[in-house]
């Protein structure tokens, strides 16, 4: 869900990027164990973040990114949820640096062990799932901004059954937004209602 303006080739390695991606969680959607899921992703990301042209860290980092900072992998923190949508309607705006508002509205929420969050809708062309998360951590161990668990425009996309309202929430994948890495990128964070109270020292970390 991350902004940027680019133009010419740059939209070229953008669109790359984003087939890379969805390409790298139809492997982590095909692989049976969710520990080996995880540590295919884990290095999916760093191989892209450090060598991709499109990636937010910025160029001249590049060649000394030695990989992002995760967490061990914790089984209980895999969900296979159930998207209540049974919910009052909600809007909420996203104020971008170059493409001006981004629309959302919710459409469930996820009651899990940990805490609810809820599920939003992309209203812009193509539409989509977008589930943030900030935890007590943000800040701290993690980007104080948030973090992506869900971003269904993106490629991010664990699985599920959406016909049936499920869907797969594994904490463990909890990845930072662009604008962690550089300031040329604006994210949509994450809203009072995808808060948590708890700590969670999973998926991408900071320092």
């Amino acid at each position: 869900m991350d902004q940027i303006e680019f133009r010419g080739s740059s939209a070229l390695a953008v669109a790359d990027w984003r087939r890379q991606v969805f390409a790298l969680y139809g492997e982590v959607r095909a692989e049976a164990d969710p520990a080996a899921a995880h540590d295919l992703w884990r290095r999916g990301r760093d191989e892209l973040l450090a060598t991709h042209p499109a990636s937010p860290v910025p160029e001249d980092e590049r060649s000394g990114f030695k990989g992002v900072r995760i967490g061990d992998y914790r089984s209980e923190l895999r969900f296979d949820a159930v998207i209540d949508t049974d919910v009052e309607p909600s809007a909420w705006e996203f104020e971008s640096a170059t493409d001006g508002v981004i629309p959302f509205s919710r459409v469930g929420v996820l009651h899990l062990p940990v805490g609810d969050l809820d599920v939003w809708w992309l209203e812009s062309y193509g539409g989509g799932i977008f589930v943030p998360i900030k935890d007590a951590l943000a800040g701290k161990s993690s980007y104080g901004g948030g973090r992506y668990l869900i971003d269904t425009v993106k490629g991010a996309d664990l699985g599920g059954d959406l016909r049936t309202g499920r869907l797969v929430v594994d904490l463990n994948f909890a990845y930072n937004p662009s604008c962690a890495y550089s300031p040329e990128w604006t994210c949509p964070l994450a809203p009072a209602t995808n808060r948590l109270a708890v700590e969670l020292p999973v998926g991408e970390l900071s320092g």
